[in-house]
């Protein structure tokens, strides 16, 4: 009998994907999952909106990507069924989403200050949620200058530390897995071998999020290669992490389909039977 079709990291307007929320759960049951996690960058904006219109059948899982860092690199971590009024976590994922919105403002007035046809109201009018990247993508692509938002994500443009890129406010991700633990919730350290972004952490770096605490290892993401995969799939087992797979669906901002990759049946369910948070809905 075939296991639970599982989707642990997809997007939504309430951040930097092209679908809302209550279309987004929609079409996750369109496409055959069982399991569907909404995890927007530092924000649990969409939540209400995907419970309200979940399609029988469909099981959701509440969760936020959280903009971290570690020895000078980013990276993102999943927190998942978290308690969204634990006070503490609350504070830090507001401070972070404010961040986001005051550097992509910093980064329009970049570009605005180079003569390139684009303003800050046109990318808010863009933005369902939070302000992102992507946004200022979008409009640089309704003004004709790239022809794709990936076109946009270049060191030419708004790519990582790019001629219009700017900074914004990360959490030390160490203090991020205890924080998620303490609101309730379980973590999972999100394509942790996409060196396709920019770099990436050591295996050392994975140890010592495992030693604080980390639940699993997205071992399954679109910007993993195969070998990659094979050593993190090994090295979830070395760490006693849970291994998870995922479409880290955009809409179409991204080509990946929903359900590209999937999770394990036995890593979701150690994955909730250890939170404590919110349940799954």
């Amino acid at each position: 009998m075939p296991g639970l079709k599982i989707d642990l990291h997809t997007h939504s307007t309430a951040s930097d994907g092209t679908t809302p929320p209550e279309v987004l759960v929609r079409e996750a049951a369109d496409a055959g999952l069982d399991v569907l996690a909404l995890t927007d960058h530092d924000t649990t904006g969409g939540w209400e909106r995907a419970a309200a219109d979940l399609p029988d059948g469909l099981r959701l899982v509440r969760g936020a990507e959280i903009s971290c860092s570690r020895n000078g690199i980013s990276l993102h971590l999943l927190g998942y069924l978290f308690d969204p009024t634990h006070a503490a976590l609350a504070e830090r994922l507001d401070a972070l989403r404010t961040s986001r919105i005051s550097r992509a403002e910093r980064m329009v007035d970049m570009l605005i200050a180079d003569g390139v046809p684009v303003s800050w109201g046109q990318v808010r009018e863009l933005a369902d949620g939070t302000v992102g990247r992507p946004h200022i993508a979008q409009a640089l692509v309704a003004s004709g200058l790239v022809p794709t938002v990936a076109d946009a994500f270049t060191r030419d443009w708004i790519g990582t530390h790019g001629r219009y890129w700017g900074a914004k406010l990360e959490l030390d991700v160490l203090d991020a897995v205890r924080l998620v633990a303490e609101a309730g919730g379980v973590t999972v350290f999100a394509h942790p071998g996409a060196a396709s972004r920019g770099r990436i952490v050591g295996e050392d770096v994975i140890a010592d999020m495992a030693a604080a605490g980390l639940d699993g290892l997205e071992v399954d993401h679109p910007d993993h290669t195969p070998e990659m995969r094979a050593r993190l799939g090994v090295l979830a087992a070395e760490l006693g992490l849970l291994p998870t797979g995922s479409s880290d669906f955009h809409g179409a901002n991204k080509t990946v389909r929903l359900g590209a990759h999937l999770t394990p049946e036995a890593s979701y369910d150690e994955l909730v039977a250890r939170a404590k948070g919110v349940e799954v809905l």
